[in-house]
């Protein structure tokens, strides 16, 4: 799940509590699944019950268009209610204005750090087969199943169907809901799982690694070959073979580093930053740049990434740091995995210290700093408050007609010079 104004819009998978649920069907790991069904109100408002029966009613024949059986969708909808905990849970979602390096004390923590090793030791044989098959590093694996999951301790306490149902019926985004509640039915229509042991998140996210259905139907593999692709048992194989199936049909490129913290000389400019500004390693060799744990950058096309600015850590990042983008767009989520894979590989800390005392603009400055971009003829494409693409470039035309380091980085500083101007 950044120290920019970016950091501000990370998708983090949420780490719900577990709780204890009925029981169920025998796991590939010969443990019983936990079902569970949580975060109901005992006493729903009645309105919103009738709501969603009627809605129910009115989407099975879009399901059953859609290829589902008439036996799936009564199966899967037979306990189905109203669960305002789902609305709860979607409504509370509250900015995320970390850093980037108060984020890392987490995602790499020394206990995580610790825990992922010990999973690379007890998981071996088959991360091993995994790596062999997919050629995406098994640390990465590793290092997305403890952000999504802390191995799996962490997968989600609500029933699927229902959450999909209340969020498709009440929430924001119904059209993208409705689609995953689609695919929810075709997961369980394939027979990978049923509606009772199919539980995540409020969102839609199960299993170790938090799929959503879509992604599920796109990318999960049954690695152990009893035919069901199952991501939500004790067993993390499936999910951490799909998880790898992921990275690998996004792009990842065997033995390229998914980035590496550099060094940048002395009087650099930044003006070559950006993560679409791809150079080859011998033309960033020849810009004086340099490995921060010494040595030479490796070769390879890559893009100069600079999440604080020329205040904080500098990064190549190649190919794989996009392949892990597909898994989630947030800047702090790709570093948190890379950065996590590497200590897992036996790397330290990083090794440039964090500007002191800086702090994530909240979604009123990052408007504001758009807007006043805008009105002085850089355009950032609106003022949403989101920081992507043309507020970096138009950040980076002011700061560089001003005579400062182009870096991008929409800091307070950047933000009080803005105000003025």
């Amino acid at each position: 799940m950044r120290i920019s104004a970016k950091i501000a819009t990370i998708a983090l998978t949420l780490a719900l509590s577990a709780c204890v649920g009925g029981g169920g069907a025998v796991s590939q790991s010969g443990h019983t699944p936990t079902v569970i069904k949580y975060g109901r109100d005992q006493n729903p408002d009645p309105a919103k019950v009738a709501g969603l029966n009627a809605w129910i009613q009115g989407f099975r024949p879009q399901a059953l268009a859609s290829g589902i059986g008439p036996a799936t969708f009564d199966a899967a909808f037979a306990e189905v209610t109203y669960n305002p905990e789902v609305i709860r849970r979607s409504n509370n979602q509250a900015e995320f204005t970390k850093s980037l390096w108060e984020y890392l004390e987490t995602a790499a923590s020394d206990k995580r750090v610790a825990n992922g090793r010990a999973m690379l030791a007890r998981h071996a044989a088959v991360l091993n087969q995994i790596e062999a098959t997919y050629g995406v590093d098994k640390e990465v694996v590793v290092a997305v199943w403890g952000m999504e999951s802390s191995y799996g301790e962490k997968r989600g306490d609500l029933p699927l169907i229902e959450a999909l149902a209340t969020l498709s019926y009440d929430g924001r985004r119904a059209d993208f809901f409705r689609q995953q509640l689609i695919g929810a039915l075709k997961i369980l229509q394939a027979g990978d799982t049923d509606a009772r042991h199919m539980i995540g998140s409020w969102a839609g996210a199960m299993g170790h690694t938090q799929f959503i259905p879509t992604s599920y139907l796109a990318f999960a593999v049954d690695f152990t070959g009893d035919g069901r692709r199952d991501i939500w048992s004790d067993d993390p194989t499936d999910a951490l073979a799909s998880t790898a199936a992921y990275l690998a049909k996004s792009g990842w490129q065997r033995g390229q580093p998914w980035g590496v913290e550099v060094t940048l000389p002395p009087g650099f400019t930044a003006a070559t930053s950006g993560k679409s500004a791809k150079r080859s390693g011998a033309d960033w060799r020849a810009m004086g740049i340099t490995r921060a744990a010494g040595g030479a950058v490796p070769d390879g096309q890559a893009a100069l990434f600079l999440p604080a600015g020329v205040k904080g850590a500098a990064f190549l990042i190649y190919r794989n740091f996009h392949a892990i983008e597909r898994y989630n767009q947030a800047d702090a989520y790709v570093v948190g995995v890379g950065h996590l894979s590497d200590r897992l590989k036996g790397d330290g800390p990083l090794r440039t210290p964090w500007p002191a005392g800086d702090t994530t603009l909240r979604l009123a400055e990052r408007m504001e700093v758009q807007e006043r971009l805008t009105a002085l003829g850089f355009d950032t494409g609106g003022a949403d408050g989101n920081v992507g693409p043309k507020t970096y470039a138009a950040i980076k035309a002011f700061q560089t007609s001003r005579g400062l380091p182009a870096d991008g980085y929409p800091d307070r500083d950047l933000l009080e010079l803005l105000r003025r101007s």
